[in-house]
Formats: structure tokens, sequence, C-alpha cells
């Protein structure tokens, strides 16, 4: 696997533990498939705001073609949560023509409309497409069934990033009829 690439508001995993009134912390960044299969997965601290992390995550999607060539890094459409709803991650899915089925936040609405016409319209947003985003709810709900996921008893990232790489490869086999 390749490492991650830098960006604002993202360390790679070494660095992926914060602190909360003395807690560890962490947050998962989750790519899926339709079926709810890990594609790519990236830790950050629990503190880190999740819009920067759009642009790496797809990064780290790689999907090999069955035919040879090039693996796929385009999906067909990102179904993301309000945390991922900036200007900026809508820009950087249409430059790679990617439908971005994103609801806006409450507070970008309001700005809009006390914009009035000089606001701009509202991004398009499929309400049906959107009720797919229970897949990747799905995916997190069957890594935490793993102890060491849901517990996060890890003291370093990389091994708690491991630990949740390891649940969705299990899924994976599962789903190719390898596992039980």
């Amino acid at each position: 696997m390749r490492a991650p690439t830098r960006c604002r508001g993202y360390e790679p995993a070494d660095h992926a533990i914060g602190r909360s009134r003395g807690r560890l912390t962490t947050k998962i960044h989750l790519a899926t498939d339709g079926a709810g299969r890990g594609l790519a997965v990236l830790i950050t601290p629990g503190q880190t705001n999740d819009s920067p992390l759009l642009a790496p995550l797809l990064q780290e999607v790689a999907v090999p073609r069955l035919e040879g060539g090039p693996p796929r890094r385009n999906p067909d459409v990102v179904i993301a949560d309000r945390a991922y709803s900036a200007a900026s991650n809508r820009t950087l899915l249409r430059s790679k023509r990617i439908q971005a089925v994103i609801p806006e936040r409450s507070d970008q609405v309001a700005n809009r409309k006390r914009k009035g016409r000089a606001g701009g319209r509202a991004p398009g947003f499929d309400a049906q497409l959107y009720k797919r985003r229970n897949v990747i709810e799905g995916a997190f709900n069957k890594a935490e069934h793993w102890r060491a996921v849901a517990t996060r008893y890890d003291k370093l990232a990389t091994t708690y990033r491991a630990g949740f790489v390891l649940a969705l490869v299990v899924e994976w086999l599962k789903s190719l009829g390898d596992a039980t």
C-alpha cells in the first residue's frame, strides 16, 4: 500500500491519535464500494475536521481491473454526510466528474439565502440516492463487531488502523465466500 498523501489537516497514521479531556481519540474515514466493502481507510485525531480529508481518502482508493491495466481511481458517485459539504470538496468532485450526493449544512443554506440572487443556486442533491448512505454505516457496524476496533484500547494509531483494516478484509473474504 502506498504512503498516504499529506494535506492540510491530515497527518500519517503515526500521529493520528488525539487527546480529549485526557482520553485518546481517533476518527476513522472510510471509503466503501456499493456493497459496504472497504476500499480506503484513513485515521486522524478525533478533533480533526472531516472536510479536508475527502481528497486524500479518494487518492487512496484503487480498484484493480480484472482485464488488467491501471486500477480505477474515481468512483461514479460519492455519498457523504454534511461534514464533507464544502465548496472545495464539491469543486474537487466536479473536476473529477464524480457525482456528489452531499446535503448542505444549515449554515450554508442560510448564507446562500441571505445573499439572495448573489448566493447562487443550491447544489444538486439526489435524496433517493442519499438513502444508500446506510451502506457506510453498515460497514462501520460490521467492523465494530471486532472488540479491538470497538473498544479502541490501542495506544498506536497504526495498530488501531491495522485492526480496522483486518476487520474489513474479513468482510471482503466473507463476500467472496472464502470465510465463514
